[in-house]
């Protein structure tokens, strides 16, 4: 096979290592957001550098719906120019800054009802893995998301040596190796093409999927964003209005 079937095979691979690995863990994770959305909390999301994909992921987009909370901090993720004001080395240092993550918080109203789900791939930056001790101290129940193979070898940066792993009430597998890339190319030292934002998409939609499920069945359908080759031009407009009118609702207290 070639690289890129080399690729296409480790990407089927973390899938189905999700697969046989991670339902009983969504199942929680899906049941605890449900119960929160259903009662009109707020599932807190946040994820620095690349992880910030995985907080996008599930809101607000085509298929998604209201009662998500996406906390992004640019200082910590708009390092698109690479280099020169707001690079990524500077990301890079501040992601492990002791503190930065409690001036985070401090924005927002935070309500033991809700959830706080946090993303890193490494599991040892500073400012996730503070994040999530913080909301667990007020209460909120914790889902971390990782690569635990990464997670169980990175050495952890955090002043205590805690890792994302040892401060969440539940913790979801991406399925990511160690180092996250993937693929051996002849003539390089090191592979490449990672595999964490395709497990990260993977565990979001999959959770999203059975949150809407309960909802529904408990009599509380989500507003879910849908185009209008779905609904038409006219339905899909009042839709959208419709789930940023809640989603605007549910963020007033914060």
């Amino acid at each position: 096979m070639g690289v890129i079937d080399d690729y296409i095979a480790a990407a089927r691979g973390v899938i189905d290592r999700i697969a046989a690995t991670q339902a009983e863990a969504l199942e929680e994770a899906a049941r605890r957001c449900a119960t929160a959305i259903g009662a009109d909390r707020l599932v807190h999301l946040f994820g620095s550098g690349h992880s910030r994909m995985a907080v996008e992921e599930v809101w607000p987009r085509y298929g998604s719906f209201p009662g998500f909370h996406p906390i992004v901090e640019l200082s910590l993720t708009f390092h698109n120019g690479v280099t020169g004001a707001n690079g990524q080395r500077q990301a890079m240092w501040i992601e492990n800054a002791p503190g930065f993550a409690a001036v985070i918080l401090r924005n927002f109203a935070l309500d033991p009802a809700d959830v706080m789900m946090v993303f890193s791939t490494s599991g040892t930056s500073v400012v996730p893995v503070e994040v999530a001790m913080l909301a667990r101290r007020q209460g909120l129940f914790t889902i971390g998301v990782t690569s635990l193979a990464h997670c169980r070898l990175a050495r952890p940066k955090q002043p205590d040596g805690l890792r994302l792993t040892d401060v969440c009430d539940l913790v979801l597998d991406n399925g990511a190796p160690p180092g996250d890339a993937m693929v051996r190319v002849p003539g390089l030292r090191v592979p490449v093409g990672p595999g964490s934002t395709l497990g990260n998409t993977v565990l979001v939609n999959a959770l999203k999927c059975r949150v809407a499920e309960l909802l529904a069945e408990a009599g509380r359908p989500p507003t879910v964003l849908a185009s209008a080759v779905h609904l038409g031009d006219a339905e899909a407009a009042r839709t959208f209005d419709e789930a940023y009118d809640e989603h605007r609702r549910r963020v007033r207290r914060l």
